[in-house]
């Protein structure tokens, strides 16, 4: 089982040091948040996407995703939003990435109104990011929390090239067994973000383990070679721990729960 980390939790590194975190605390691949004040983003130019390509390679770590922030149910108009979307696939490409994470934010309207919304941008862009080599993962997150909307909200798309994100903690705040988010999402399922924290009132980021996400319960239901993703929310949690120390013991404990 290949693992990864989301940049989330180191904001701001550089990459270089974020590569050499990685390789030398035993992950094999990056989650990359591309945001302002982030080494990765949008706004970087060819030279300086081909030097973080070599980056990549020469370190032996995987750019597992472009981690943004597009809301393709958001109400509002198509254009901006398609625009965004469509830079983050070309960073993406640019970099050997083979997804770009997006969220839902439906909003507060009708399910059927947000999905139709998700399918007809989805529609839109799925040609493009298929031609790049690159897959549009839509997270389990805010308005789309639970593996059975999101599963609902793909159906409606219905292209291979867009898949789930199936994020720990949100499903299990939406009050599904992680049996019941896997057989929802199974067949679209990209990869998986697993994260620990001290109860359902309480998110802030734990160590892996060490909280009540049921994340060995998950790992069970996924097959040799799922990738999984640690996402430690530590911008939002300035009381947390450091992640870099935490790195070692979490890669461990991970192989421990899936050797496969």
């Amino acid at each position: 089982m290949p693992i990864a980390f989301s940049t989330l939790g180191v904001p701001g590194l550089p990459l270089a040091d974020a590569l050499r975190l990685a390789a030398d605390s035993g992950w094999q691949g990056l989650e990359l948040r591309s945001a302002p004040g982030e080494p990765v983003h949008p706004g970087l130019g060819p030279a300086e996407r081909r030097t973080a390509a070599r980056a990549f390679t020469a370190a032996g770590i995987t750019p597992l995703a472009v981690a943004g922030y597009v809301g393709i149910a958001e109400p509002g108009p198509d254009a901006p939003l398609l625009a965004e979307l469509n830079g983050q696939l070309e960073l993406a490409a640019d970099l050997g990435a083979p997804y770009v994470r997006v969220f839902p934010r439906g909003g507060d309207g009708p399910a059927a109104g947000a999905d139709a919304r998700a399918a007809r941008r989805l529609t839109a862009t799925t040609a493009r990011a298929a031609g790049l080599g690159v897959r549009i993962l839509v997270e389990t997150h805010d308005s789309h929390r639970s593996g059975h909307d999101l599963a609902r909200l793909l159906a409606t798309a219905g292209s291979p090239a867009a898949g789930a994100l199936w994020d720990l903690m949100h499903t299990h705040l939406a009050g599904e067994t992680p049996a019941e988010t896997h057989r929802a999402l199974a067949p679209h399922l990209g990869y998986v973000q697993v994260k620990d924290i001290a109860s359902t009132a309480d998110l802030t980021p734990l160590p892996l383990g060490t909280g009540v996400l049921p994340v060995a319960d998950c790992l069970r239901l996924l097959p040799g070679g799922s990738w999984v993703s640690w996402e430690y929310e530590a911008p939002w949690h300035p009381s947390a721990a450091p992640l870099p120390p935490l790195l070692p013991t979490g890669a461990a404990l991970l192989r421990s729960l899936h050797p496969g």
